[in-house]
């Protein structure tokens, strides 16, 4: 049971980030390849259908993991507080910017609402990036399984390292790769030529990025996902864009795999001493809590799974870049 929903937890955590990462991505990327406000704005309906609905995974990802290990959601909260408190806010802004651009008249409030969208979803993938880090490096975890530590250094120093920094730049190559080959897949007329070749000089970015985490990490999944990303940089030279996007995602997915996986049964190393690290076991529920949230799940995760489906089949037509006469 431990194992089952250790699983769910990864499963939900890839989910999210590969499908929150390609709306990250197409954030930052819109402003960028869109060169009018039509453009920009044909960007920003390729992901207008769904940017809500991929955010329920994050909350399938928090919720499972307070339901099911308790202790390990306890410790990355006290640990890191205040850099969820600014991802939460950088959220905030980033929906606002969504909701909104089409609420107000005029290019120039839209062309605002393009700029928050960009800033916000850069921090939302730099913090994130981080955080990730910070999960597979560990925290300052006592004999008692307590965070130890205060004020500033115990909740931004653990996003404040090499190793945190590397991590957020693996992870905005990852959502500008995820965005271009979206944009690419979903959209026709030059907001489609331009992210065709976007993504392909960002498959031998994000390969190399992909690279060095792997070999610093030693962690095979990780140099799968740069062989991935490669082969989506390759696949979008030939015009096979659906297959680009697949990759990238594959690739992604790995990726976060590898985060929640290198340490094996632990969940949350410690960096003050390996004997003080978290287990799964140790991190877990009581077997009825668990046998409850098995129950609940069952019920609830194949409608969340059959409800995105449907949107993407129902939306699955390109966008088009280009003007249209009438």
């Amino acid at each position: 049971m431990i194992t089952f929903w250790f699983s769910v937890v990864v499963l939900a955590w890839a989910l999210y980030f590969v499908l929150e990462g390609f709306d990250f991505g197409v954030g930052l990327l819109g402003p960028v390849l869109g060169r009018d406000d039509h453009e920009r704005g044909a960007a920003v309906r390729t992901i207008g259908p769904f940017w809500d609905g991929n955010e329920v995974w994050l909350v399938a990802a928090i919720g499972v993991t307070f339901a099911a290990f308790p202790a390990w959601y306890s410790a990355l909260l006290a640990g890191l507080y205040l850099p969820m408190v600014v991802l939460l806010l950088l959220l905030a802004v980033r929906g606002v910017a969504l909701e909104f651009r089409g609420k107000g008249d005029g290019a120039r409030y839209r062309r605002r609402a393009d700029v928050a969208l960009a800033a916000s979803s850069l921090g939302i993938v730099l913090v994130w990036g981080a955080l990730l880090a910070a999960f597979a490096h560990g925290l300052a975890i006592n004999a008692d399984g307590d965070v130890v530590g205060g004020g500033f250094d115990r909740t931004f120093g653990p996003v404040l390292t090499p190793a945190a920094g590397l991590g957020a730049l693996a992870a905005l190559y990852a959502a500008l790769l995820l965005g271009a080959t979206f944009l690419a897949l979903r959209t026709s007329g030059p907001l489609r030529r331009r992210a065709a070749s976007l993504s392909r000089w960002l498959g031998t970015g994000g390969a190399v990025a992909l690279l060095l985490a792997g070999i610093g990490t030693g962690s095979v999944i990780t140099l799968l996902a740069a062989v991935l990303a490669f082969a989506a940089g390759l696949l979008a030279r030939t015009g096979r864009e659906a297959l680009a996007f697949g990759a990238t995602a594959a690739a992604v997915a790995g990726a976060v795999v590898a985060v929640f996986t290198t340490h094996g049964a632990v969940v949350l190393p410690s960096t003050i001493d390996p004997a003080y690290a978290l287990t799964r076991d140790a991190a877990a529920a009581t077997p009825q809590a668990l046998e409850l949230i098995t129950w609940a799940g069952v019920l609830i995760l194949p409608g969340v799974v059959a409800y995105q489906a449907y949107s993407y089949w129902v939306f699955r037509r390109r966008v088009a870049s280009e003007r249209v006469p009438s």
